[in-house]
């Protein structure tokens, strides 16, 4: 089995980050409010969006049994169509709910959001599409933050963090750390690995010792494009995951896609299979299905 542990869906593109908007163009392509245009999709999608059905048939074709919805800035929030997705889809499909905490009206939101049958919530700070890409620089262990997370201790179980890359103002593994800390019943995923970059060996070392806590998990996806540039089997990529393997272990280790996205740069087919070789036939197991079903299902 297998569990896509981080993909995204959505019907009507409506990023928004430090480029300002993210709006649809055709053919996969998209447009930021700098007037750069890139390709979002393969170029064989007709219409630049990714639907629940879309996803379910990229699935299907690589055996992927299950996923993940961790909406964020860089497609658009969507928790209704989370919800909704989540909803009817309950054996194949969890998702997380997303805030931007400085909403005038965030407690209304909040009870909407925690009155709703998800035990999950992702926020995404980066400072290219996070909430550090619209807002000055925040710390994640702030008053307001607490406020947020001990709303969400009794009612969620899992909350995922897209901190962007080390040197970033959002890479803030300190408070990570420290927020486990406080909320030791509530699984804390950091996404990506935490985005490192090639030539960061000792830094992603480091942090992956200060984070290993029972209660901190990792996503890895799209490592191979945080590492860019590198021709598969990525192997700085590989490395880092037999570093995050021999440090925090598989059991703290799931596999993602980040998909529709990465589908541009890299055959799923590949993301799948740069891995072999890293973790044993148990920890395999961890990977790619034991440990996202734990963190999320």
């Amino acid at each position: 089995m297998i569990i896509d542990a981080h993909a995204h869906i959505f019907s009507t593109l409506s990023g928004f980050g430090a480029d300002g908007e993210l709006k649809p163009l055709n053919k996969g392509k998209a447009i930021w409010s700098t007037g750069e245009v890139i390709q979002l999709l393969p170029k064989e999608y007709e219409k630049t969006e990714f639907t629940l059905s879309s996803l379910f048939s990229v699935m299907d074709s690589h055996f992927i049994d299950k996923a993940v919805l961790l909406q964020g800035g860089f497609l658009g929030f969507d928790n209704y169509g989370v919800i909704e997705a989540v909803k009817s889809n309950k054996d194949r499909l969890r998702g997380a709910l997303t805030v931007d905490p400085f909403c005038r009206n965030l407690d209304k939101i909040l009870n909407y959001l925690l009155s709703q049958d998800i035990d999950a919530f992702k926020f995404e700070v980066s400072t290219g599409c996070g909430l550090m890409g619209i807002h000055p620089t925040f710390q994640l262990d702030n008053e307001l933050m607490y406020s947020i997370y001990k709303r969400l201790y009794s009612k969620v179980r899992t909350v995922a963090f897209d901190l962007g890359s080390p040197g970033d103002e959002s890479h803030q593994v300190v408070a990570i750390k420290k927020i486990s800390q406080d909320f030791p019943s509530m699984n804390i995923v950091v996404c990506h690995l935490s985005s490192p970059r090639r030539n960061q060996d000792e830094n992603i070392k480091k942090e992956l010792e200060m984070l290993q806590r029972d209660n901190i998990f990792f996503d890895t996806a799209a490592l191979f494009w945080k590492t860019r540039v590198e021709e598969y089997p990525f192997e700085t990529a590989r490395r880092y995951l037999m570093y995050a393997k021999n440090i925090v272990g598989a059991e703290h280790l799931m596999w993602g896609s980040d998909m529709p996205s990465t589908l541009v740069q890299v055959p799923l087919s590949k993301q799948l299979d740069y891995s072999k070789g890293i973790f044993t036939d148990k920890e395999e197991e961890w990977y790619f299905h034991k440990t996202a079903e734990k963190v999320y299902f």
